[in-house]
């Protein structure tokens, strides 16, 4: 995955909204003003901050050397992931998938009923 591929993807989750609050190279994507991703590029190698279950942050830091804890986030509950071609695909889609299920489940319950209303559990906690 590259970062046009990054940015693409992350932009099609329910309700995510594309905000620039770190300046115009950090992309943050957001759902219900709540960040679930950041996605920026230095020397041509796109990276990613993603929320992440404390115990499967360690597990996919040890299981990919482009899995590292999170750049200037809190490292017990973000990872930083290096699109640098080693992860395969659907991983990362399952990755960004996972960040954003933990932020919506920790949504108000009126928010976070409102989403799976409108586009259905299947598409929120995918």
């Amino acid at each position: 995955m590259n970062f046009d591929a990054a940015r693409k993807y992350l932009s099609q989750r329910p309700a995510a909204v594309e905000d620039f609050p770190f300046g115009p190279d950090v992309y943050v994507y957001k759902v219900s003003s709540k960040m679930f991703a950041t996605l920026t590029t230095d020397n041509d190698i796109a990276r990613m901050n993603l929320k992440c279950d404390p115990d499967e942050a360690s597990f996919l830091r040890d299981m990919f050397d482009a899995v590292r804890p999170g750049y200037h986030m809190n490292k017990t509950h973000w990872n930083t992931v290096v699109l640098d071609g080693s992860i395969p695909c659907g991983e990362i889609e399952r990755m960004i998938d996972r960040s954003y299920g933990l932020v919506v489940k920790k949504l108000p319950k009126a928010d976070r009923t409102a989403l799976e209303v409108q586009y259905g559990k299947a598409a929120i906690y995918r």
